[in-house]
């Protein structure tokens, strides 16, 4: 009886385990690297696209694209490697034996566990579709589709309890038809053309096995995860006594307009002229004449330029004319070659790692910014990590935010115009400093101690609900820890809070509960007094609820009715 007991047990069990079990991932190879890439066909841009991660054909013409932040691969050998490794996984994921047949139309609220779907025809993803991993980081979705693929605007693929964009994979017989506003995750394996519309954001791969690609202003990244390379960038150079220098030339004058106010030394090696400064304009050493200091700062900065010189790039930024316009870059070094018009923002992502390093060089021209242009940290990123290369002169215009330490070796840098801040260095070989009203503080790593302040003050966000949102604050000091508040409560990481004793705030999924206007943090160092920054304000919108639905009536002929609804939501 026992042993008819046991066996029954088990055949329960085993009718229990989850299916998500017997979904494997399929061999990606060097597919992997690519967020865009079509084996046969053209792959095209129109508008404005935000891409990290190669973009390749293996046959046709990739045009339209601005910068990418990946190597560009038309018809070579790294996309004849990658059209081979797509078909191995096209094919793996057609032989997954599927044990779950939703209906074709995907969304409208629906909850999809891991395991393999299929669905026989075409298919339509309308609203919001959430894949649930049920708290296994390793849960693997693959859904194929036997026929055509299209979104509807504004829907969203959701990825909830520890489900990785990396573990989704979408296998498409037909042509991938994305509207206005999708926002997809996972990567597409498909049998036909891929087209993606204005606002379309993209955490995956868009790829095919035979038709062309074209996207139109989205935004398209490869997966973090699943064993995706955790970039570092290159080495960052040595300072030497440079740490301790906001402003210095080693031949050259520094001509200042007050107010400027600079956290770290300012000087030059006694060669031209020093001419607008008082030492009350400088916390630090404001170095007036030739001493040992300026002597090894010269020296060092000029191994500084060699280091940063001899760094082969890992990807080309194609169109320095196009430069920044919210484009996204991760650790890496990046190369321009030719003068750099830097419009708008330049996002520098770090991917969670506090350590990554940023280097972009510009050779062969200038550098020239656009008023209000901000270089913006998100995910990790540090000032000290970001150096910069120009050889040629440097303007940063009005009331933009530059951070980190730029390395000039011949040319003039000019920060003449109103409401500049500048959270980094800059260091010139031969060539002119001149500022007016400008805000400068050195990245941390000064030996000198000093009390922590607020370069860059968080900034109010709004978002949709479930969306993720961060706030960033920039500082100087030395030995800084924050503290994120809401109010005078302490937040702690857990739930949809992280980073809360980090200088970038993360809150992931937003929801009503967090909605407040006054957000902030308190940097504390190893040197008193403490700083608080701005309050700053969270806004979430809702989707609509209908929280009463309308009722039927019976009514005589000739008489009035009225039906009513009543419901939640933003706007």
């Amino acid at each position: 009886m026992k042993t008819l007991l046991l066996k029954a047990l088990t055949v329960v069990l085993l009718l229990l385990i989850p299916l998500f079990n017997y979904a494997q991932a399929p061999t990606l190879g060097t597919v992997a690297d690519f967020v865009l890439f079509s084996s046969v066909g053209a792959v095209g841009n129109t508008g404005i696209s935000h891409v990290t991660g190669n973009v390749g054909t293996n046959s046709g013409a990739i045009t339209g694209f601005g910068n990418v932040n990946g190597v560009m691969h038309p018809v070579d050998g790294a996309s004849a490697q990658c059209a081979a490794d797509l078909l191995i996984a096209y094919n793996q994921l057609g032989s997954a034996v599927a044990t779950l047949f939703p209906a074709p139309l995907l969304g409208n609220g629906l909850v999809l566990y891991p395991g393999i779907y299929s669905i026989a025809g075409n298919s339509t993803l309308n609203l919001d579709l959430t894949l649930d991993a049920q708290g296994d980081a390793n849960a693997v979705f693959i859904i194929k589709i036997q026929g055509t693929f299209s979104t509807n605007a504004q829907s969203k693929v959701k990825l909830a309890n520890g489900a990785l964009a990396c573990n989704v994979f979408w296998r498409v017989d037909g042509a991938v038809s994305m509207a206005t506003g999708t926002k997809m995750r996972g990567s597409i394996l498909s049998g036909g053309a891929i087209t993606m519309n204005t606002g379309d954001t993209l955490e995956g791969r868009a790829l095919s096995v035979l038709g062309a690609i074209l996207v139109d202003g989205v935004l398209a990244y490869t997966p973090i995860g699943c064993g995706s390379p955790f970039l570092t960038g290159p080495p960052a150079p040595f300072l030497g006594t440079a740490v301790c220098y906001t402003l210095f030339s080693s031949n050259g004058a520094l001509s200042n307009t007050p107010i400027t106010t600079v956290i770290g030394d300012v000087g030059n090696n006694g060669i031209g002229l020093i001419s607008g400064w008082s030492p009350a304009d400088v916390t630090g050493t404001l170095h007036l004449v030739q001493d040992p200091s300026t002597i090894q700062c010269a020296t060092d900065i000029t191994n500084i330029y060699s280091a940063l010189n001899a760094m082969i790039p890992d990807i080309q930024l194609l169109y320095p004319a196009q430069f920044g316009n919210s484009l996204v870059l991760t650790p890496h070094t990046y190369l321009l070659d030719g003068a750099t018009s830097f419009t708008d923002t330049l996002i520098l992502d770090a991917q969670g790692n506090a350590n990554g390093v940023f280097v972009i060089k510009i050779i062969n021209g200038a550098l020239t910014t656009s008023t209000y242009s901000v270089v913006k940290l998100i995910n990790g990123a540090q000032s000290k990590n970001v150096f910069w290369l120009v050889k040629g002169a440097v303007n940063i215009n009005n009331y933009s935010i530059f951070r980190g330490t730029l390395v000039i070796p011949v040319g003039a840098v000019t920060l003449v115009n109103t409401g500049i801040i500048l959270d980094g260095r800059i260091l010139t070989m031969s060539g002119a400093i001149t500022t007016t009203g400008v805000a400068a503080a050195m990245t941390p790593g000064c030996g000198a101690t000093s009390p922590p302040i607020v370069i860059i003050q968080p900034i109010s966000q709004t978002v949709c609900a479930g969306d993720s949102v961060s706030f960033t604050v920039s500082s100087s000091g030395t030995g800084l820890t924050y503290q994120w508040r809401r109010g005078n409560t302490i937040l702690t990481d857990g739930g949809n809070i992280s980073g809360a004793n980090t200088d970038t705030l993360t809150i992931n999924p937003a929801g009503i509960s967090d909605i407040a206007s006054n957000y902030n943090v308190i940097i504390s160092g190893s040197v008193l007094p403490n700083d608080t920054s701005n309050y700053v304000s969270l806004v979430v919108n809702t989707a609509p609820i209908i929280t009463i639905e309308p009722i039927n009536k019976t009514v005589c002929t000739g008489n009035p009715v009225f039906f009513s609804v009543v419901a939640t939501g933003t706007g």
